[in-house]
């Protein structure tokens, strides 16, 4: 099972490499990380996708709770949160087919970012579901360069701790 952890770490060099050093020593597979500077500039927040059974999940919770630099870990994987991903995607487009990705682009409310003679680069945010849905539904047009961000997720405003 997927779990989705959240952990508030000291934003200072080497942070990232010691956590995720914890999970390679354990032979542990990170699916997904995402860091960045929160709204205290002196704390980062780590989102990290992790697969494991619950107790695998909270050895490695006790584990990171070890570390001097981690403030607090969340196991957010069954608490109500917004989970989100940020696709970039070029994909073959002409004159001919243009208008045709950007209707269906609407319907995932996904936006084109770029124009090109050839191409277009189409910006979509979603959870991992409509990730690949997107991702699909490009395929048949020609998919020539895809990026994605890991898994960004917080806990809803009903229930912050």
């Amino acid at each position: 099972m997927k779990h989705t952890l959240a952990v508030l770490v000291e934003n200072h060099p080497g942070v990232l490499s010691r956590v995720s050093g914890l999970f390679s020593r354990r032979g542990y597979n990170i699916e997904s990380l995402v860091v960045s500077e929160t709204e205290d500039s002196s704390v980062s927040r780590m989102t990290i996708v992790v697969s494991g059974d619950k107790a695998i999940i909270e050895q490695v919770t006790k584990q990171l709770n070890k570390l001097i630099d981690v403030i607090k870990v969340t196991d957010l994987t069954n608490e109500e949160a917004v989970n989100r991903q940020l696709l970039l995607v070029r994909v073959a487009a002409d004159n001919t087919t243009r208008g045709e990705i950007v209707q269906l682009m609407d319907i995932f409310r996904a936006r084109v970012v770029d124009i090109g003679r050839r191409s277009m680069v189409i910006e979509a945010t979603g959870d991992e579901k409509k990730i690949q849905a997107i991702i699909k539904s490009l395929q048949p047009f020609g998919i020539q360069e895809l990026a994605k961000t890991g898994t960004l997720a917080m806990l809803r405003g009903s229930k912050e701790k």
